[in-house]
């Protein structure tokens, strides 16, 4: 295989051996051992256009789809070497290869749209089960406060106890810890004690006995 084509940003003073026209610095130019430096034009690429270093994917297509293309290089004084700067291709090439870049972002934003779709619906489904478990285990409990209990405990990124592998296969004692949690904040005054700066071990066990008599109304179906 060839080498590829290469174009210099010059960072000194240059002339094009062909034309003879003092181009300066900064200069985009191409090197032919035979001939010296060109300008682009006298090297047969003043047709192309500058395609920046960023894209992979446009920058694949764009180098396929054009019969003549350069990698340009610019020396970084820092670094000492010469560094890719983007690539020159043909205006015709960069044009399909923008539109089927646009084609794929659609494609992905399509998929990601009914991923998103599935997992809702996949979680929705879930909550539904996670609730009926609950009303299963305690009968008492009221409909409104099970789908509450499953949709807290179940939520994406929560860490909490309904996203865990045993409630996801809805273990009994999973959706019990998930009730317990939500008794202990809703119906007693456990919020109120940690508030007042009581440990939290002494405020589970000063309302020990309150969050037992709902559990056990709510297991009986009262």
């Amino acid at each position: 295989m060839a080498d590829p084509l290469k174009v210099f940003i010059s960072h000194r003073d240059s002339t094009c051996a062909a034309c003879t026209e003092a181009l300066g610095r900064k200069a985009w130019i191409t090197l032919r051992s035979d001939k010296g430096a060109l300008c682009l034009d006298c090297g047969d690429m003043g047709h192309l256009v500058f395609l920046p270093s960023g894209s992979a994917a446009l920058t694949r297509r764009s180098k396929k789809y054009s019969s003549l293309s350069a990698i340009v290089l610019k020396w970084s004084r820092s670094r000492r070497r010469y560094e890719r700067q983007g690539l020159l291709v043909e205006s015709d090439a960069l044009k399909r290869a923008e539109k089927e870049c646009l084609e794929d972002a659609d494609a992905r934003a399509r998929q990601r749209e009914r991923a998103a779709e599935a997992r809702a619906e996949l979680d929705a489904t879930y909550v539904k089960a996670f609730a009926a478990a609950i009303r299963e285990m305690f009968p008492g409990c009221p409909k409104t406060r099970a789908k509450d209990i499953a949709t807290h405990a179940c939520r994406k990124h929560s860490g909490r106890v309904g996203r865990s592998a045993a409630a996801k296969a809805l273990d009994d004692e999973a959706i019990q810890l998930a009730v317990i949690a939500h008794v202990r904040h809703r119906e007693t005054r456990y919020d109120e004690l940690l508030m007042s700066g009581m440990d939290r071990s002494d405020a589970r066990r000063a309302i020990a006995t309150d969050v037992d008599s709902v559990l056990t109304r709510w297991r009986q179906g009262g």
